[in-house]
């Protein structure tokens, strides 16, 4: 006996094997078959509790296919974290997103912006230097600095004019330029000179020495100016001795002394001083005074003569050498004590 049940639209049992099909079974069958499982509607394999909470939810039923499909349970942790889908939606779709971006970069989330340009709540750089000050401040350094400005333009102005040649401003405020300048920013290097040295000036020296027999006795005229250029010709370092040493004690003498050769001020006394060791270190040096001698007086003398002009020039310039030619200077023990030290000093440099 059959047991079928229309309302439920299932059979109980087993059908005949030669009963023929029912209409009603045929109908079942083909609609089975026209409406595919993935289609989108719920599964019947699913509970009605979880397509409603589904539904509440707001999940599309496609969810419920892909759990049936086997993804991953995790694919839903970033909506239940609260992550918004377009999040979800780029990683699904393997396009990072900004936070992906920020992070392939090595720059945290958020930080590249905050740091980039401030946001209306945070404050913004401090002021360095100048801008650091109060309006008062910057005043007094804008001040400050003008006043520089001024000094260092005025300084500038009036060394320019006690180097450049004599000029309209030099002959009426030549008073004023000299107080600024002496002796501190005293220049003498010719820089601006139009005329510079024309001269070849050498400097030479003899003695009176007392000999180890008590007889006195000249010696001749040593060139020390001579002797410094050989020192200085061929060789690629010479010292400063050899190369300003005497010429600058010559200028100082003519320089502090007037045409009579009488020393002006303490000026005057100390080139003095000054040349007459000069002498007795050359004199010691060369073994003027021979064994036993001992320098008692020394005279200089200089020889200037004109340095020829270019033939295009057509300047005329006398050939004749003029000398000038000091008076003894006696020499004290102590000035023969100071130039034997220096000379030792010398020695143990050298």
């Amino acid at each position: 006996m059959d047991a079928y049940d229309k309302g439920s639209g299932a059979r109980h049992g087993h059908d005949d094997p030669g009963e023929p099909a029912r209409p009603d079974d045929e109908a079942d069958s083909a609609e089975t078959a026209a409406v595919p499982p993935a289609a989108g509607a719920p599964s019947a394999a699913r509970a009605p509790e979880e397509a409603a909470a589904s539904a509440e939810a707001g999940v599309p039923e496609v969810a419920g296919v892909l759990e049936e499909a086997g993804a991953p349970e995790e694919a839903d942790a970033p909506q239940e974290a609260g992550v918004p889908g377009a999040a979800g939606a780029s990683a699904e779709a393997g396009v990072p997103g900004a936070a992906g971006a920020s992070e392939e970069a090595g720059v945290p989330e958020g930080a590249g912006a905050a740091r980039a340009v401030p946001g209306p709540g945070q404050p913004p750089a401090p002021r360095t230097g100048v801008a650091a000050l109060s309006p008062r401040y910057q005043v007094g350094a804008v001040v400050a600095l003008a006043v520089v400005a001024v000094a260092v333009c005025a300084h500038i102005g009036l060394v320019f004019l006690h180097v450049a040649p004599s000029n309209t401003l030099t002959k009426q405020h030549g008073d004023v330029v000299d107080e600024w300048v002496f002796p501190e920013f005293e220049q003498n290097w010719k820089l601006f000179a139009p005329n510079p040295l024309q001269q070849n000036v050498s400097v030479q020296v003899r003695a009176e020495v007392s000999t180890a027999g008590g007889e006195i006795r000249t010696t001749g005229w040593y060139d020390l100016s001579a002797e410094d250029g050989r020192a200085i010709d061929g060789n690629p370092l010479p010292s400063h001795t050899q190369q300003n040493e005497l010429r600058r004690a010559w200028d100082f003498f003519v320089a502090s002394h007037d045409s009579d050769d009488r020393p002006v001020g303490l000026r005057g006394t100390l080139s003095e001083t000054y040349l007459r060791r000069i002498a007795l270190l050359r004199l010691d040096r060369d073994g003027a005074a021979g064994p036993g001698g001992v320098v008692e007086r020394v005279q200089y003398r200089s020889r200037t003569t004109n340095v020829e002009p270019p033939p295009w020039s057509g300047e005329k310039v006398s050939d004749r050498p003029i000398v000038r030619e000091l008076p003894w200077w006696s020499v004290s023990a102590e000035n023969r004590g100071a130039s034997a030290g220096q000379a030792e000093r010398e020695g143990g440099a050298a």
